[in-house]
């Protein structure tokens, strides 16, 4: 049987790791298990939205479109266009807007779209990492090249240390901003940076923007790429690529709703794209999105309820745990006092707590892997839930 070969190159995926490495271990059954290990969202989703769900259940005996209602593209348009102050009309909602099935199908398949793989190209990313980056990067037949987040840089991609001689092969950028997992924010110089280079080597700029809307000062939103590239002149967006969804924004994980936009041109050729490749967005669903990107009460209420658990986790552990203030995302990514694995493990075996050890998020770049002696912490459940977490993992520490 002949497969594709670079499938082979694939790495586990982080959660198939973590479930090998505690597949063996017994925890103590007298306490209840807290997962802080996958990063999905438990608040409760906005009731509007379910109302909108029942109401359109009609929509379930038409064809979708692969790009959408005009509705919905002009509910992201206007909230865009609000929330990173741009320009009256300069987003296009027929040609810089494309709704998609939840931002991990999307990034993969815009990387496809975008690859040359007779080039030898490569992608470049941030170290630590969302898999699908490195996967997709692979699949496309381009060669993942790694920069290392670390507390010397803080956390954000030094750009700059890439070699020119990567830069010629790069055909695409990948930027998460707010970070998984450390929550660091890009300042717009740096996007506007990144969007610089790609200018000047030829290469597009993605911006992986999913925890935009869970920032922890609440007059200080983070920047966005198509914030970055309006405020430098760059209106159209050429070369520039973000990703949005309302898994986190709205707590709606299960819906699988998103939208890529920008560049009018890389539009056009991930709408070819899909017409071939995967599932136009249910009606229904379409008919949830638009009212959910047209609400912003319940994003306030959603941040409100993450600062008020970070407040409680970090006081409990600080002085416990180092770790980086985050600006923005759901995490937290401190240091361990022991190597990250065995550290995932005994937590588990003592004090039935699940939390991601770093070295599953990251790869050995430079000489150095920046996921050693680091677990990333999802704090999803409920504040109470979080905080009994994290007096067990302090008490955990305190034993070690």
């Amino acid at each position: 049987m002949t497969l594709n070969p670079n499938l082979k190159r694939l790495e586990p995926y982080p959660f198939e790791l973590l479930k090998q490495l505690l597949k063996s271990v017994q925890p103590p059954s007298s306490l209840k298990h807290i997962a802080l290990s996958i990063g999905e969202p438990k608040h409760p989703p906005p009731e509007f939205v379910e109302r909108a769900l029942e109401a359109a259940i009609g929509g379930i005996n038409h064809y979708p479109t692969t790009r959408g209602t005009e509705s919905l593209r002009s509910a992201i348009a206007g909230w865009l266009t609000q929330r990173y102050q741009l320009p009256d009309g300069s987003i296009d909602a027929n040609t810089q807007i494309l709704p998609v099935n939840g931002t991990r199908e999307a990034i993969f398949a815009f990387t496809q779209t975008v690859i040359d793989a007779s080039l030898a190209p490569t992608v470049v990313s941030c170290n630590p990492f969302y898999q699908i980056y490195e996967g997709a990067a692979i699949l496309a037949g381009a060669e993942p090249w790694y920069l290392n987040c670390t507390a010397e840089n803080d956390f954000i991609a030094d750009l700059d240390s890439v070699p020119e001689s990567i830069w010629r092969r790069c055909q695409l950028l990948h930027l998460c901003s707010p970070g998984n997992p450390s929550g660091a924010v890009m300042r717009l110089k740096q996007m506007q940076h990144a969007i610089r280079l790609a200018h000047r080597y030829n290469f597009i700029v993605v911006s992986d923007e999913c925890y935009s809307e869970i920032y922890l000062h609440e007059l200080d939103p983070p920047p966005g790429l198509l914030e970055a590239s309006a405020t430098m002149g760059n209106a159209d967006f050429k070369r520039c690529m973000v990703f949005h969804s309302l898994s986190k924004r709205s707590n709606l994980p299960g819906l699988r709703s998103g939208f890529a936009a920008g560049d009018a041109s890389l539009i056009d050729n991930f709408f070819l794209y899909r017409t071939y490749h995967g599932s136009a967005m249910s009606p229904t669903v379409q008919a949830a999105s638009t009212a959910a990107w047209g609400d912003e009460s319940h994003v306030v209420e959603n941040r409100r309820l993450y600062r008020e658990k970070f407040t409680a986790v970090t006081t409990a552990l600080r002085g416990v745990l180092s770790f980086p203030e985050p600006r923005a995302s759901f995490y937290l990514w401190p240091e361990t006092p022991i190597d990250d694995i065995t550290f995932t493990r005994e937590l588990y075996r003592r004090k039935h707590v699940s939390v991601l050890p770093g070295q599953f998020m990251s790869r050995l770049a430079n000489g150095a892997n920046p996921g050693c002696n680091r677990i990333r912490m999802a704090l999803v459940a409920d504040t109470q839930e979080c905080l009994e977490a994290a007096h067990r993992i302090a008490s955990f520490v305190e034993e070690i």
